[in-house]
């Protein structure tokens, strides 16, 4: 949570106390070794490499940022190709006696991977630990475990790997002990001639807090370096492949180097009886992040320092897992009953305690994963919060005391995961707007398509054909194994370009050497982009990636690109020919033929890297946008199959469901033009005047100018002793940047910070969670906030805010919510129209039930800030406003924005959005009404008489009158009067009717209102042209491009586009500016429709869709007669049947299709309603 001023300070800071975060407390050790070997005269440098992965995925990106820093320290970064490069690259810095011409008085090494990284380099590991350190060297192996599996592939425990390996492990419980374990890892690698590992976990390394800086924190003290009265002296062993030395190193390694690492750590109090207590019957072991955790327990279950020693505890806070230290724990024993290990995962400490213990007389009881009697007492599996440990401590403290404050809050805690769930929908990882896998990861019908590590995983939860999967670099050797033993005979493999540079060439490799059939789907976007979006170390020109490919035995490749005029004159090898993209399906179909390894290379840049060089100036933007005509649009969701793209957004209208593109978010990949659809336009905004600095650069939106005063707000939260800030995002709108701003805030007025950000896989829009502790005083527990536990509970998307999980954090007099209402749509409503979006209503009825009800605020930030500032990316700072001016946020104002502008990111605009957001809670009325004035003013024109007199001869009232008020002109419009006068007169037979048999409902009415017009008002040639002509559709244009446009529209008319070879649909192709005028040329014959001169009536769909109307009249007029309260329910049901019927062309066939079976189902329930109906039928009566 480092914001950007603090960054610049916390590497150089060389006294007293920094807010620093996990991954740049590592970068900070780098700089602190050297400078410790500074001030003990010796000139060291370092060399740093590894591979990127949560929870340390951003290190290399840390490391690189840093660059000018390191070097000034002799700080050699190199991003490893993989990890067990990486690690030999490292290891060579301890082998530069052999070579000589030293540099250096010694050079250190750091090298970092995740737990599968520290798995596949076991050899490697292995065989650098066991040859040594060279002089004035030392290696610190940084190994980040997801024990929850948060963004990995399996849940991860690496200290059994570092026992394998021989490697004493470290294990650090906040960035203090980065720093601290850190640099006693270098010492004790140097003195011990081993490699030390450093465990990182994911609340660790994405965790921030404070840290003293200060030289003189630490003594490092030198322990007994003699073995039968000679000293010890590392010796750098390459003689691995001679037997007699590798035996050597084994036994200096198990009786030499291992015991020199215990006597430091015992010399150096790396573990420590952090909680004496000499009348203890109960020692708990516990060590990193578990100890926090334990911590937290306590403050939970009412145990403060005078009841622990009540009660009996002790505590051993073990900072070294591996080579357990004896004397300490043999100590820590002396007058215990029973030791109770606590700790993640399988048994550890655990198991060295017994050996420890074993035989000593009066040894206590160890009690850790299992109790006495073989009972589960701790689990093996997943990650420890503070209420796992609570109820197994309390377990134990009943054998000798009731706690009953400890079981007042059990009891508690039982109380919230017992409540009722609220139903909604999960926010899953989707690609980004405009990813290239958006279309890449798409398979021929029937295909088998086999996933590995990387963003295009995720197509795996997107129906596509993704059956299986492996681990990273293997992708597609499984099929060589599987392929003798079934009749399928080909499968698509896919593997990013960062897996390829990696080690996936390997597989390659393999697969074409074997003859398998297999098609290699390499998807190469120049980035690692899961990670990250870091550029690949070793990544290759695109043809020498195809010379290697054929080199391997690979038979045939194509290039899909979306840039296929990079390639004209571009001769490339082997015969391999570059297409468009749209060309995909075809390029696969043609290469799964193909007998053999064949591989289809799809080159597109990653889209949120190309946004990123675009918004720095890197990268050319499109100057074009894409809108869509909301009217025009059927809400049909074509585009949205098409492009699976999140800024492809619906949205509700008085006309149903819509779409929309999300401007701010579009990255103008444009592939969502392709859906079938004539709504889509073009747009060119003419350049704005010259004006203000040469060369500044344009500001996105625009700032509204607040001149009201804001008055202090009332606070309502306790903070006496601090408050905890539960945060909910989604990935890629900039939630951490905010609650980094918070953080920043509450150090400028001397408060303590700690925090957690939970990412995951949230910056491909998924889910981000943050959690913040202000404190008056030094926090010693979890960063992460327990199960009610929140103070105010800040939610940026309402999804995520009524995630279970999450609103488990919550107690009903403890905590407000502050929750954006915005509909962001997931990646499954996008992809699937028949997913929506939950009601409102009872997402808020949720929240309110486990909050504050009366002090939660509820308003749609999001609508808002792009009302004010025509950019979604204010809706944040927006609510914290909001948050702030709701008394929920104890920290002044100036803090807040003093913090805001020392961030030196979107200074302006996060003000203004701040201060609009206070606003929005003192006078709601008037930041709508400066919404209003930048809204796009469309004069509603009144009623004719005419259409009075219709819409009163139905006999309509309520909200079916109003629909007929809206629809009734519109087919006046679209036709003519008489043609309204049809559709009236039979929505006033259904009112009629439905007032007569359930009288005081009305939904009947309603649905009849809405898909009859629906039908009738069916998007032909002359209505497509009269809605894009219309005044109303170029106000909204002309509000959102002040300087004018020019503006092309994407069509496939019948009788002039041409069709796909392969599905036969027709194809869109784009029409300039003349097309308005004959739009508006086509709208004056819409007197022609169905008359005989109507040449377009001819087509089978428009038979089709007249045919519809006269089918859905007859089924009006059956419902009609058939009509009692028992089927009310089924009766609106059926008459919404309609609603599916959507979209132009074969889309719309194919609703139709899917519509006719719906009404066969729903006209069954019509003639035989289920007690179920009757009783949901008398709901309606009561509550219409």
């Amino acid at each position: 949570m480092a914001s950007k001023q603090d960054t610049i300070s916390v590497f150089t800071q060389e006294d007293g106390v920094v807010q620093i975060g996990g991954i740049d407390a590592l970068v900070r050790l780098s700089l602190d070794q050297v400078r410790t070997d500074e001030r003990r005269g010796l000139k060291t440098g370092m060399f740093i490499s590894g591979y990127r992965g949560s929870p340390v995925g951003m290190l290399d990106a840390a490391f690189i940022k840093n660059q000018k820093a390191l070097v000034a320290k002799n700080i050699h970064f190199v991003d490893g190709l993989n990890e067990d490069l990486a690690v030999t690259a490292v290891w060579g810095t301890q082998m530069l006696h052999t070579v000589g011409q030293q540099k250096f008085d010694g050079v250190t090494g750091m090298w970092y991977g995740k737990a599968p990284g520290v798995d596949r380099s076991g050899d490697a590991l292995k065989h650098a630990n066991y040859t040594g350190i060279g002089k004035n060297g030392g290696v610190l192996a940084v190994v980040g475990d997801d024990p929850s599996c948060k963004s990995s592939s399996l849940a991860s425990q690496s200290e059994p790997m570092l026992y394998h390996v021989g490697m004493p492990s470290l294990y650090p419980a906040n960035v203090q002990e980065i720093l601290d374990y850190g640099l006693h890892g270098y010492q004790m690698s140097r003195l011990a001639g081993l490699w030390v590992g450093l465990k990182i976990v994911t609340n660790v390394a994405d965790g921030s807090g404070s840290a003293n800086v200060s030289p003189d924190r630490l003594n490092f003290v030198t322990p007994d370096l003699t073995f039968d009265g000679v000293p010890f002296t590392p010796n750098m062993n390459l003689g691995m492949n001679v037997r007699a030395e590798a035996l050597e190193m084994e036994r200096s390694l198990y009786t030499r180097r291992l015991e020199i690492a215990r006597r430091y750590a015992a010399a150096n109090k790396l573990n420590n009886v952090v909680f004496e207590n000499p009348d203890a019957w109960l020692g708990i072991i516990t060590a990193g992040k578990t100890y926090n955790d334990l911590r937290q327990c306590f403050l939970e279950l009412g145990l403060d320092d005078a009841a622990l020693r009540q009660y009996g505890i002790r505590i051993l806070k073990m900072g070294m897992l591996f080579p357990m230290e004896p004397t300490i724990v043999r100590e820590f024993a002396k007058g215990l009953e029973e030791i109770f290990v606590i700790e993640e995962k399988r048994p550890f400490l655990e198991m060295f305690a017994k050996d420890v213990l074993y035989g000593m007389a009066n040894a206590p009881r160890i009690v850790g994963k299992f109790d006495e009697q073989g009972e589960e007492l701790l689990p093996h599996y997943g990650e420890f919060e503070s209420d796992i440990i609570g109820r197994a401590l309390t377990r134990r403290l009943s054998q000798k005391v009731r706690v009953e404050s400890a079981e007042s809050w059990l009891k508690r805690l039982d109380e919230i995961h017992c409540r009722a769930k609220l139903p909604t929908t999960g926010r899953t990882a989707w690609y980004c707007s405009g990813c290239p896998h958006n279309s890449s990861t798409v398979a021929p019908d029937g295909a088998i398509v086999s996933a590995g590590i990387g963003c295009h995983t995720m197509a795996m939860w997107m129906n596509r054909n993704v059956v299986m999967g492996t681990h990273m670099g293997a992708e597609g050797a499984q099929w060589i194994g599987m392929a003798p033993f079934t009749g399928a005979k080909h499968i698509f493999q896919n593997m990013g370009d960062g897996t390829y540079a990696h080690s996936g060439s390997l597989a390659i490799r393999y697969a074409a050497s074997t003859g398998v059939n297999i098609t290699f789907k390499l998807l190469r976007n120049a980035h690692t982009s899961m990670t990250g979006g870091q550029a690949i170390q070793g990544e290759v020109p695109l043809n020498n990636m195809i010379n290697d490919l054929l080199a391997n035995g690979v038979k045939k490749i194509i290039v899909t690109t979306d840039e296929p005029e990079k390639f004209n004159g571009v001769s490339l090898p082997g015969g391999t020919e570059a297409w468009h993209r749209d060309r995909l399906d075809e390029a696969q179909r043609a290469l799964a033929a193909i007998p053999g390894c064949t591989v289809l290379l799809h080159d597109q840049e990653c889209a949120a890297e190309l946004r990123r060089a675009r918004s720095r100036g890197k990268a050319e933007e499109p100057v074009e946008v894409v809108v869509i005509n909301e009217r025009v649009c059927e809400g049909c969701g074509d585009c949205g199959k098409k492009s699976n793209c999140m800024s492809v957004e619906p949205v509700q209208t008085e006309f149903g469901r819509k779409t929309r593109i999300h401007q701010s978010s579009c990255n103008k990949d444009f592939s969502c033009v392709k859906g079938f659809c004539p709504s889509f336009v073009t747009v060119t905004p003419n350049p704005e005047p010259a004006a203000g600095e040469a060369g500044k650069k344009k500001k996105k939106g625009r700032i509204p100018v607040l001149e009201r005063e804001l008055p202090a707000p009332v606070k309502k939260v306790d903070d006496s002793l601090g408050v905890g800030i539960h945060v909910m995002g989604i990935g890629g709108t900039g939630s951490v940047t905010v609650v980094a701003t918070l953080a920043s805030a509450a150090r400028l007025e001397g408060k303590h910070v700690i925090g957690l950000d939970q990412t995951g896989l949230a910056q491909k829009g998924g889910a981000v969670i943050s959690d913040i502790k202000i404190t008056h005083q030094p926090f010693v527990g979890s960063n992460k906030i327990s199960d009610g536990r929140t103070d105010l509970y800040l939610g940026f998307d309402i999804l995520n805010a009524t995630d279970p999980k999450n609103l488990d954090k919550c107690l009903p007099e403890r905590t407000i919510a502050v929750v954006s209402t915005t509909r962001t749509p997931t990646g499954q409503m996008i992809a699937d129209r028949q997913v929506g979006f939950p009601a409102l209503a009872s997402l808020t009825a949720g929240i309110d039930r486990v909050t504050r009800s009366a002090d939660n605020v509820f308003l749609d930030g999001q609508a808002m800030a792009e009302g004010l500032f025509g950019d979604a990316m204010a809706t944040n700072n927006f609510m914290v406003g909001v948050a702030f001016q709701a008394g929920t946020i104890p920290l002044k104002a100036e803090s807040i924005e003093t913090a805001i502008r020392n961030s030196g990111v979107g200074v302006e605009q996060s003000l203004a959005a701040f201060r609009w957001g206070r606003m929005a809670v003192i006078d709601l009325a008037f930041v709508e009404a400066e919404i209003a004035r930048h809204a796009p003013v469309v004069a509603k024109p009144p009623l004719s008489e005419t259409a009075k007199r219709i819409i009163e001869a139905t006999g309509a009232t309520g909200e079916a009158r109003r629909l007929l008020e809206v629809r009734v002109p519109d087919l006046i419009d679209y036709q003519d009067e008489a043609y309204a006068r049809r559709y009236a007169d039979v929505v006033g037979r259904v009112v009629a009717a439905e007032q007569k048999l359930v009288p005081g409902a009305s939904r009947l009415a309603e649905s009849a209102a809405v898909n009859l017009y629906k039908l009738m008002a069916f998007k032909d040639e002359f209505e497509v042209a009269r809605l894009h002509a219309d005044p109303a559709f170029f106000a909204e244009l002309d509000a959102m491009f002040k300087h004018g446009y020019t503006i092309k529209y994407n069509l496939a008319p019948p009788t002039l586009a041409k069709r796909d070879p392969v599905s036969g649909h027709l194809l869109k192709r784009q029409y300039g500016p003349w097309m308005l005028r004959a739009f508006r040329l086509l709208s004056r014959f819409k007197g022609l429709r169905g008359s005989a001169l109507d040449i377009f009536s001819r087509t089978a769909e428009r038979q089709q869709e007249r045919q519809l109307i006269a089918d859905y009249i007859t089924d009006l007029d059956n419902i009609c007669n058939r009509l009692h309260p028992a089927n009310h329910a089924a009766a609106v049901a059926l008459a919404s049947v309609p609603d599916e019927v959507r979209g132009y062309g074969h889309v719309k066939e194919d609703s139709i299709a899917l519509a006719k079976k719906l009404r066969q189902e729903r006209l069954g329930a019509f003639h035989n309603p289920q007690p179920a109906t009757v009783r949901a039928a008398k709901r309606d009566e009561v509550t219409v």
